[in-house]
């Protein structure tokens, strides 16, 4: 896409936007907050073009970045004072994952659990990758992918007409 030339913002945007929106609303929880994030990973990355290499360092750096928006989103002064409101009942990219019982279950995991699902399942990274992406060892990423799998295994028994011991 980019060989030796300078990373292009706008390719850039076309072709990892579904990517950095999915990955923030999963971990935002929220359209509007995963919007925020999306419009500020697409800013750095304007800001930050010249310091990317290539297209592989482009994705890991966007997944970074994303992530770090998030946490950084969580960690504010007015998050943490927000009072939370019943959301209107919005139509959009969560809406065809709204009545998903898996989808659900994964947004109810705790942030670490979550993030390693979706780079896995939905990104489609290994476990190395995902290790140098979140910079934990691999031996870690595949503890949180068990014990998120064992988590979801636990909450969806029966959905899907499988139950233990039958």
């Amino acid at each position: 896409m980019w060989g030796k030339e300078k990373i292009n913002p706008e390719e850039a945007l076309y072709q990892y936007s579904d990517m950095v929106y999915r990955l923030a609303l999963l971990q935002m929880k929220n359209k509007s907050d995963a919007e925020d994030i999306f419009q500020e990973v697409f800013l750095r990355l304007v800001q930050h073009q010249d310091k990317i290499s290539d297209e592989e360092h482009l994705k890991a750096w966007l997944i970074r970045v994303t992530l770090n928006c998030c946490k950084k989103q969580f960690d504010s002064a007015w998050r943490r004072k927000m009072v939370s409101m019943e959301e209107q009942k919005e139509t959009g990219y969560e809406a065809e994952y709204e009545e998903n019982v898996v989808y659900k279950e994964v947004q109810n995991l705790p942030e670490k659990y979550r993030t390693v699902i979706h780079l896995f399942y939905f990104e489609e990274y290994s476990v190395k990758e995902i290790g140098e992406i979140t910079g934990q060892k691999e031996s870690a990423v595949k503890t949180q992918l068990s014990r998120a799998r064992g988590i979801l295994k636990e909450k969806l028994k029966g959905e899907f007409g499988y139950e233990p011991g039958i």
